[in-house]
């Protein structure tokens, strides 16, 4: 069992422990997208360094406010595709946060972390502050990394990791859904393409498999990153309850979605568990003001949802996609 991992502070924690961090106007309120309200060279210095910026006291305009910012320091906003969660379009592609119920915990992730692209860069905008908690936390997966236990990340450096997913009409979300066609073929093609195998199930069942690097280089910064969806998706990340009926109802291939060494073999749970515990040590949080931008450097801090009350309503959007092949990562076709 591995000895639980306390929070960080100090030293241990890097040169500067501000997660995010906050800009504000000096003098007044302007709108955020007015010509020299926002500094956005500075913002993305400040992003890269601290790995998240969050824009406090600004006058957004609500959507389309939020979306001219979008576009003035990320540029082009990015379609949601190979989904993952429940979200809604809002206006082009700004969407919803995840739309799980209130009283669920969201644990940290770096989106799209499953796929052979992500993007760099993402935003959220609280259109709604909720009642109590509902907070965006933040870990800095530079930080995360080094919590790891040498031998834990000297393992997954070199083994890598697999995600195994199976869309059906029962559990999570149908393919049909996360890959946006009802065309088997271009699934099969989307795939080919991003490093993926999949394979039909049953009647309506789609299997996909996929080779991925947990250690990242980020491509700004030239820094280490711990970035990967292995822990989100292990089976014993979900509440205990239901990880556990998922167990007794399915055969391990079977469960909607869980995580393995990058040849397959399983992660021991309690390896997981330690995995867990680096990313709570690491975690930063603040509570939602009205208006409140945040933007994250997608490599260099993951986020989550906690819990809330009242009805919180927060925008994202995802700008700068990056594709593994730059990276290096491992595709299921080279192997």
């Amino acid at each position: 069992m591995w000895t639980p991992v306390a929070p960080v502070t100090g030293a241990e924690a890097g040169p500067d422990l501000a997660l995010p961090y906050v800009m504000s106007p000096d003098d007044h309120t302007p709108p955020a997208t007015h010509p020299g309200a926002l500094d956005t060279a500075a913002v993305r210095r400040r992003l890269h360094e601290h790995g998240a910026v969050l824009l406090r006291g600004f006058d957004v305009d609500g959507v389309d406010g939020f979306d001219r910012v979008v576009r003035a320091i990320g540029g082009q906003p990015l379609a949601y595709t190979e989904r993952s969660s429940p979200r809604s379009t809002i206006k082009g592609q700004v969407y919803t946060s995840t739309d799980y119920p209130p009283a669920e915990e969201i644990f940290l992730h770096n989106e799209n972390s499953y796929q052979a692209r992500w993007p760099l860069t993402l935003f959220f905008y609280c259109a709604q502050p909720p009642e109590t908690q509902g907070a965006t936390p933040l870990a800095d997966t530079r930080t995360v990394l080094r919590l790891i236990d040498p031998a834990v990340r000297d393992e997954f450096a070199a083994r890598g990791w697999m995600v195994v997913r199976n869309f059906t009409d029962g559990y999570g979300v149908p393919w049909r859904q996360a890959f946006g066609t009802e065309d088997r073929a271009a699934v099969e093609a989307y795939c080919a393409a991003n490093g993926m195998v999949a394979e039909w199930v049953g009647t309506n069942g789609l299997r996909t498999r996929a080779r991925r690097r947990a250690v990242h280089r980020h491509p700004v910064t030239g820094e280490m990153v711990w970035f990967n969806h292995l822990t989100f998706f292990h089976v014993t990340t979900l509440a205990p309850d239901v990880a556990e009926a998922l167990r007794e109802m399915m055969d391990e291939a079977d469960l909607p979605t869980n995580t393995y060494y990058g040849d397959g073999a399983p992660i021991p749970d309690d390896v997981v568990a330690h995995l867990r515990d680096c990313y709570r040590a690491a975690l930063r949080r603040f509570d939602w003001q009205q208006d409140d931008v945040l933007v994250v450097d997608n490599m260099l801090a993951a986020h989550g949802r906690e819990p809330f009350t009242g009805p919180r309503r927060i925008a994202v959007a995802m700008t700068e996609a990056y594709d593994d092949e730059h990276a290096g990562g491992d595709r299921d076709d080279q192997h």
